[in-house]
């Protein structure tokens, strides 16, 4: 399949070049010819003309000194005060964090999926739990609820326990496990709520304090021209676009999460389900 790709990308790359090189030969060609026509018309004004350009000295050419913005954000980094300086630093570790947790909360949902799908095809086919379980991975969530089923199968004895019917025992076990699965896929979710809900505000913050510096300078100068106020105004603002565009992959990647968590778990539980019944099923056999 790969390789019917790669060759349909060359042969579309083949066809694209035979088609533009004409196109791109007749172009060369006719800016030629143009460039020729120019020449040919221009060299009589050139010969007429040189003669009365000869005295004059030749003009200097402009010279164009590259300035600065004052009010940009790199200059809002290296040369802001202290306090605009923290807001984008808590900025920046928010939106790094939030960036991580996306990754790697998608990381363990697609491990899992993955491993759902070998379970639901090969899991109950094998002759024994011992040997499905063997060919689990050994860091998998399934494994580990099969083991912990497993285990709180063939150890239900002690003082504490005996006046728990094995029913009951087996499922707490299983619960609990997937309880802890369930947990590991939520962690990170609550970071994600928070910024998504804080983050706008601390870059009104930052926008507020800007402002409030810009005012007060502007009335310590006693000058309140447009150039004077629309800079360092905008620069203030800069923050708030920069709280939104934080909150903004934070929120959705939230909703996108919990959403997809609930899919992978559905499946989690499922397994549990079909687990625990079996688990009923050859404790009967075994008992007869």
């Amino acid at each position: 399949m790969i390789s019917r790709l790669s060759a349909l990308f060359a042969a579309v790359a083949c066809a694209a070049t035979l088609a533009v090189s004409p196109l791109a030969a007749q172009a060369q060609d006719a800016a030629s010819a143009a460039a020729s026509g120019a020449e040919m018309t221009a060299a009589p004004a050139a010969d007429t003309a040189a003669p009365a350009a000869a005295p004059e000295a030749a003009a200097p050419a402009p010279h164009t000194e590259k300035v600065d913005n004052p009010y940009s954000l790199g200059n809002i980094v290296a040369h802001g005060n202290i306090v605009d300086q923290i807001v984008l630093g808590i900025l920046f570790i928010m939106s790094l964090g939030s960036w991580y947790i996306l990754f790697t909360k998608l990381w363990d949902t697609s491990k899992i999926a993955r491993e759902a799908k070998e379970v639901r095809a090969t899991f109950f086919k094998k002759a024994s739990l011992a040997e499905g379980i063997k060919g689990l991975s050994e860091t998998g969530a399934f494994r580990y609820i099969a083991q912990t089923g497993v285990e709180a199968s063939d150890h239900h004895e002690g003082a504490l326990t005996e006046n728990i019917d094995h029913n009951t025992w087996v499922t707490m076990n299983i619960d609990r496990a997937v309880g802890e699965v369930n947990s590991r896929l939520q962690g990170g979710l609550g970071f994600l709520a928070t910024v998504g809900s804080t983050s706008p505000f601390i870059g009104l913050f930052g926008t507020v304090w800007g402002i409030l510096q810009a005012l007060t300078q502007i009335g310590v100068a006693g000058q309140a021209s447009i150039d004077k106020v629309a800079g360092p105004v905008g620069a203030a603002l800069i923050m708030t676009a920069i709280g939104l565009g934080v909150a903004v992959p934070a929120v959705l990647g939230y909703n996108w999460l919990v959403n997809r968590n609930k899919s992978v778990m559905g499946q989690v539980r499922a397994f549990a389900a079909d687990l625990h019944g079996v688990l009923m099923g050859s404790r009967k056999v075994a008992g007869r």
